[in-house]
């Protein structure tokens, strides 16, 4: 297969974007073994054609933005959902999707797919560092089989607030909550864009199975 030519087939194409975002090797392996041919680039061509888009996130709000805006990622991002192609943005790779992100002062603009802003957790330690259950909204896919599974968090900031106000005839979004201290927004599906706030490569077998889910659409949108 050459660069730039979705698969098709029984392993769809899964682009890592490649922007800087530090270690992301252990999410190339996690959707390997979910069932994706992964590959982990920044080639436009490859990210804009493939069958689904993967976009991490470590570190604070502002340094992700930057990135991503500095490597044109934004761009290939905001195409891919106008024209309806699967993404799936992890940690700080969900919260790059609403308007804003405040850190300790800083007050950083988002890609502002989702209104609102990520600020810091309502808990007496932070971070949140390590498993923790979430509530997975009505009509999921991504948590189908595994809605009572633990997942991995290792954040201090989060959205704890939904504002996105949509009317019919367009579905709702499905909203999956945590708390720790509060509620947060674990994750999000809406249309073409799903994120979670936890890591699922490093979330174990549940972690694969969401990701597995996640490939099973992408794999059912090229039939």
């Amino acid at each position: 297969m050459s660069e730039g030519t979705p698969s098709g087939g029984e392993r769809p194409l899964v682009a890592v974007l490649d922007y800087g975002s530090g270690n992301v090797h252990s999410a190339v392996k996690a959707l390997v073994a979910a069932g994706a041919d992964a590959r982990l680039t920044a080639d436009r061509g490859l990210v804009r054609d493939a069958d689904g888009l993967f976009v991490p996130g470590v570190g604070a709000f502002r340094a992700v933005a930057e990135a991503l805006r500095a490597s044109r990622g934004d761009e290939l991002i905001e195409r891919r959902l106008a024209g309806g192609r699967p993404v799936l943005g992890v940690c700080v790779g969900m919260q790059i999707f609403f308007e804003r992100g405040v850190e300790r002062g800083v007050d950083t603009e988002g890609l502002g797919e989702w209104p609102g802003v990520v600020t810091e957790l309502d808990a007496p330690v932070l971070p949140h560092m390590g498993w923790n259950t979430v509530e997975p909204g009505e009509g999921t896919r991504l948590f189908r089989g595994i809605e009572h599974e633990r997942f991995y968090f290792v954040h201090s900031f989060g959205a704890q607030k939904w504002l996105l106000d949509v009317q019919p005839p367009f579905p709702q979004p499905v909203l999956t909550w945590c708390d720790y201290g509060a509620p947060f927004l674990a994750a999000v599906e809406n249309g073409p864009l799903s994120a979670t706030q936890f890591h699922p490569e490093k979330s174990g077998e549940a972690g694969i199975r969401l990701l597995a889910n996640w490939i099973d659409g992408l794999r059912r949108a090229t039939l």
